[in-house]
């Protein structure tokens, strides 16, 4: 009998933990469990945000980190009735805090033998490095998990993820497409940043973590050179398969905005390279659909809307937009135990499908 998994997940919004349950063979998505998320403790998030600019004892917020993670399983457990023998596999992404695959570098902390310990259920971490390791990006690991959940639509279909980087997904159906995700034509990009500017103008304004329904980014007026000098950066000519690292790009262009116009300017960024991702499809998008937290920002989605009328956020489908990737990495922890590809060339740019992830036994 198939076992549930649990995927956890931290992104670079920084915002907390979401934690997933979810029943797979690897393949098919069988059952969708409960889900919560858990804000970091402020503490912890300054910690964690030092981290990411190289500052600050690493070493110790990645202890204190798993330690929360740790909770999140408990907490999750706690909430479904479930009990750690109930569980096949834990999926750990853990925090990057480093992204550089041009470098082969990419960096997620996170103690998965500690995890295992803390929870008594096995572990699969470190997603990313192999197929770093095998000329890929390393991101986005998300595309297989969203072909399974909708392999039986009405194809293609474009999913977007906006979390600290914004990332998409082209999936369509090729003549020979059977019940297998790898038989359907997936591709997968990031397309630019998501809410990590917006987040980081806020922060270093008001001290407030992100733009509450993008109220701060409505009153404001779109500084169109400054925009357009964003639009020009090398990383919107490439072709896909392509990632970002979430310091590539910085605040330096703003300098002398008001809070609004910055806001209303980095919004519009966002907005209009997910947008522009459409020239990289193979055939047009029938549906449009959105997760992650900028789905929640009212003003980034009516700049969308207006350039992709037919988004619709990924509720319409009946799934928990909040808690897509964290299901995704419970999914990929199962496909990791069985030795299945978690990415392939049209995804990440690696040279042939491959496997990941670190096993921790509990």
């Amino acid at each position: 009998m198939q076992k549930w998994s649990i995927g956890l997940m931290s992104g670079t919004s920084l915002d907390g933990i979401d934690a997933a349950l979810l029943k797979t063979d690897g393949n098919e998505i069988l059952e969708i469990g409960d889900w919560l998320t858990i804000p970091f403790q402020e503490t912890l998030r300054h910690k964690i945000r030092e981290a990411v600019y190289m500052r600050g004892d690493i070493l110790a917020t990645e202890h204190e980190l798993t330690l929360a993670h740790a909770d999140a399983v408990k907490e999750l457990l706690k909430k479904s009735s479930f009990k750690p023998k109930d569980i096949e596999v834990i999926g750990f992404h853990g925090q990057t805090i480093a992204h550089r695959p041009d470098q082969g570098i990419t960096w997620q902390i996170g103690n998965g033998a500690l995890l295992a310990e803390k929870t008594g259920i096995n572990v699969v971490c470190d997603f990313r490095r192999r197929d770093v390791a095998a000329g890929g990006q390393g991101a986005p690991l998300v595309p297989l998990f969203h072909a399974a959940m909708v392999k039986y639509a009405d194809l293609p279909v474009a999913i977007v993820n906006i979390g600290g980087i914004a990332n998409i997904t082209w999936i369509g159906r090729s003549e020979n497409s059977g019940n297998d995700i790898l038989a359907l034509d997936i591709m997968a990009f990031d397309s630019g940043v998501g809410n990590v500017l917006l987040n980081e103008w806020i922060f270093k304004h008001t001290g407030k973590y992100f733009d509450c329904d993008g109220e701060i980014a409505a009153s404001g007026t779109i500084n169109q050179a400054i925009l357009d000098a964003y639009l020009q950066d090398n990383f919107f000519l490439q072709a896909p398969p392509k990632s970002l690292d979430r310091n590539y790009f910085d605040l330096q262009r703003l300098e002398g905005l008001s809070l609004q116009d910055g806001a209303a300017t980095l919004s519009e960024f966002t907005a209009i390279t997910i947008a522009d991702a459409y020239k990289h499809f193979p055939s047009p998008a029938k549906h449009f659909y959105i997760c992650g937290g900028g789905r929640h920002n009212k003003t980034l989605m009516n700049s969308i809307r207006k350039y992709i009328p037919n988004a619709k956020p990924v509720e319409t489908l009946g799934w928990q937009g909040d808690a897509i990737e964290a299901q995704a990495f419970a999914y990929l922890a199962v496909r990791s135990l069985k030795k299945l590809p978690l990415s392939l060339p049209t995804t990440t740019g690696v040279r042939n499908p491959v496997t990941g992830g670190a096993f921790y036994a509990a």
